[in-house]
């Protein structure tokens, strides 16, 4: 579990395999951020993005190619109903057929659409807000879960408070393509580890380097492969992603938000041989204070990154401010 010292190993092999609930603690206590900018923060590691973060995020602006980072938001998406989570339902209420035939009421002649989408917050690409998940009934900052997160929504850190402020610095880690150059695509059930993002950091070159308020994007290929396989399991099914030995890096680099290509962002199955569910994610958004990112195309801009050699840029990837959500749906922009 831990090296000389007390502190949480960074080498999977010493994860005890059979305690899960242990190897969260040691993680939880270590990395938490609780008070760092004040009992009534709601923006977590979001604070590391800086004005003048963004001023050397817009100096990195050289051709003005836009890539949309966003999977598609229909029907034909991954959602198989897990917690009653399904693919958006988008709905016609006024089409142009009505408007052929006069029966919309308006005046002279003219026309129009109108239409309406149902859909879970979380069914394609998307933030986790900091009240989407709790550590022992604890929210972000130390608050009782219940104070923070009822049914009338996230009361405390809703993702409306992060909707002006996730415009930073990116960084791809397309750890895909470095770990596995023969096809990009790292297998099902990989735990990226520390070791892992950093070699892929030393193969990219100084473009890759990482900091404070930067917003660091890992690409596994695993979305690559459905878009050739079909969707399979990947929404909730075996995935590469990182190892919960990371928590210690993602803490100490200082990062303001992390996301990946992959539906639940840490490798699943996750890495114990006893029941376990997301113990990355039970350290990093509670404790940490952590934004994560899933289920984001990274593929063209892996292509465009290597082609140009270069693998940062300035990202975009503001939330809908809707009052009280624990996630939600981005367009995410990268600006090359």
């Amino acid at each position: 579990m831990s090296v000389p010292g007390g502190v949480p190993s960074e080498d999977p092999r010493d994860l005890d395999r059979r305690d899960p609930a242990a190897e969260v603690a040691a993680r939880a206590q270590a990395y938490r951020n609780w008070g760092r900018w004040g009992e009534d923060d709601v923006l977590g590691t979001l604070n590391f993005i800086d004005a003048a973060k963004r001023v050397e995020a817009a100096a990195l602006v050289r051709t003005g190619e836009v890539l949309s980072l966003a999977q598609a938001f229909d029907a034909d998406g991954p959602q198989k109903g897990w917690r009653r989570r399904t693919n958006p339902v988008h709905t016609m209420i006024d089409t142009g057929l009505e408007a052929e035939h006069g029966k919309q009421g308006f005046p002279h002649g003219i026309g129009g659409a109108d239409d309406v989408i149902a859909m879970p917050l979380q069914c394609s690409t998307q933030w986790d807000g900091l009240g989407h998940i709790f550590d022992r009934g604890r929210a972000w900052n130390g608050r009782r879960a219940g104070d923070v997160v009822t049914s009338d929504g996230d009361l405390v850190t809703g993702i409306e408070h992060a909707a002006g402020v996730i415009v930073s610095r990116g960084v791809l880690l397309d750890v895909g393509r470095h770990l596995a150059p023969g096809t990009g695509e790292l297998e099902d059930g990989h735990p990226i580890t520390v070791a892992d993002l950093e070699a892929t950091q030393r193969a990219q070159g100084p473009s890759s380097a990482l900091g404070r308020g930067d917003i660091l994007l890992v690409r596994t290929g695993q979305y690559a492969r459905t878009r050739r396989q079909g969707w399979g399991e990947y929404a909730g099914g075996p995935a590469p992603g990182l190892s919960l030995t990371t928590a210690g890096w993602l803490h100490r680099t200082e990062l303001a938000a992390v996301a990946t290509d992959t539906w639940g962002f840490e490798v699943r199955p996750n890495e114990f041989d006893v029941p376990a569910f997301q113990p990355l994610h039970q350290v990093v958004i509670p404790n940490t204070g952590l934004t994560i990112g899933e289920m984001w195309d990274l593929d063209a801009l892996a292509d465009a990154c290597a082609a140009q050699g270069r693998w940062e840029f300035l990202l975009s990837a503001a939330p809908l401010p809707i009052t009280g959500a624990v996630g939600s749906p981005i367009n995410p922009v990268a600006v090359l």
